[in-house]
């Protein structure tokens, strides 16, 4: 009996209670000129079996096992994730993935500047974004290398500087987990987000329908939103909604692309494309600088980089000067929910799920690889 209520305690005290457990923003509002992460964590429950494996992503997704073996993702984040190595290795053998580590020159972990020491110093929480962002990417392509370069800390500058170091380091994909609301500064840092032959990924956000992100919304990204996915008893397996964080909006300040044709938005539209982003539906992460381990992690944080591994499993990233190539597509469309804030667009297609391309999942979510 004793050892029974030990057990309880235990899980009590893994497990928060209900009443407490709406999602928690990994990233606090940033300053002007820096960059807040996209991640939340679900703090509902810490045992990974309530958040999707691998094997549940790449089911939802058609996505084939194997693949992406001469791909690099780069994932840029701020601040040191110190034991984002031995976090990935716990994450990967529990779903029997193959090991990426440094030893077997599948990971590598460099400064901004590209070199191995001396690492930035810790930036508050974003170790969970860094664990986040090295997992998906993981599940999505498990044969590609990774490349995480860190940010001295979260200013567009650093983190500008980084996404340029990943590119001359090989990156073919480079994820991009954060940002901040476009604003008149936000051009000043468009150039480091452009490199032909490499695909440039970016979370939408997490603030609902709102000021598109930056990087996101600047033309050379593939800007990536968020839904809620669930098992179901259809041909497919899943069904996907709008997931009501999910950012999109009509920019102020970046000019319509001309592959983009939506009616009502003189500006660039955000997003292109969409993954499962909604914390109480998201994967299973494992971390242990800042969380105890296993937790469900999510965002548009999540979306991002698993989109990273689609492109490299597709391995056209030098297809992707921008998003033009997913306006032609195969994709799964989202045709139900919207987004926060969706009474302020009055329903419009950019802040609600419809039929073809609407602002919080752009044209869908992979449906295998013959989009991308």
């Amino acid at each position: 009996m004793k050892r029974v209520l030990a057990v309880l305690v235990l899980l009590g005290a893994l497990v928060p209670s209900v009443a407490s457990a709406a999602p928690r923003d990994v990233c606090g509002p940033a300053a002007p000129g820096f960059a807040r992460c996209y991640a939340k964590v679900d703090s509902r429950s810490a045992l990974r079996a309530t958040g999707y494996s691998p094997a549940d992503l790449r089911s939802a997704y058609r996505l084939p096992d194997t693949g992406g073996a001469a791909e690099t993702i780069a994932i840029v984040d701020a601040g040191d994730a110190p034991t984002a190595e031995a976090d990935l290795a716990v994450y990967r053998q529990t779903y029997g993935l193959p090991p990426c580590t440094t030893a077997n020159g599948c990971f590598r972990k460099v400064n901004q500047n590209g070199d191995a020491t001396p690492l930035p110093p810790r930036q508050g929480d974003w170790p969970v974004e860094t664990a986040l962002d090295l997992d998906m990417a993981s599940a999505a392509c498990s044969q590609c290398k990774i490349l995480l370069v860190e940010g001295d800390d979260a200013s567009f500058e650093a983190l500008g500087a980084s996404v340029d170091t990943a590119v001359k380091l090989g990156a073919t994909i480079v994820s991009n987990s954060y940002g901040a609301p476009e604003s008149h500064w936000s051009a000043e840092f468009a150039a480091h987000y452009q490199h032909p032959g490499v695909a440039i990924v970016a979370s939408s956000g997490d603030g609902g329908f709102d000021a598109p992100s930056a990087p996101a919304v600047y033309a050379s990204v593939i800007a990536v939103g968020g839904t809620s996915l669930s098992k179901a008893d259809n041909e497919r397996g899943w069904t996907e909604s709008v997931w009501t964080g999910a950012s999109s909006g009509c920019s102020a300040w970046v000019a319509k692309p001309s592959w983009q044709k939506d009616p009502n938005c003189p500006g660039r539209t955000v997003a292109d494309v969409a993954a499962v982003a909604d914390p109480a539906t998201g994967p299973a992460v494992y971390e242990t600088t800042v969380l105890s381990g296993w937790r469900v992690v999510g965002g548009t944080s999540a979306s991002a980089p698993l989109i990273a591994g689609v492109i490299a499993l597709a391995g056209h990233h030098d297809r992707y000067p921008d998003a033009s190539r997913l306006y032609s597509g195969q994709l799964n469309d989202v045709v139900s929910g919207n987004n926060v804030g969706f009474e302020d667009c009055g329903g419009d297609y950019l802040c609600t799920g419809v039929p073809g391309y609407d602002g919080p999942t752009g044209n869908g979510t992979p449906d295998g690889l013959a989009a991308f």
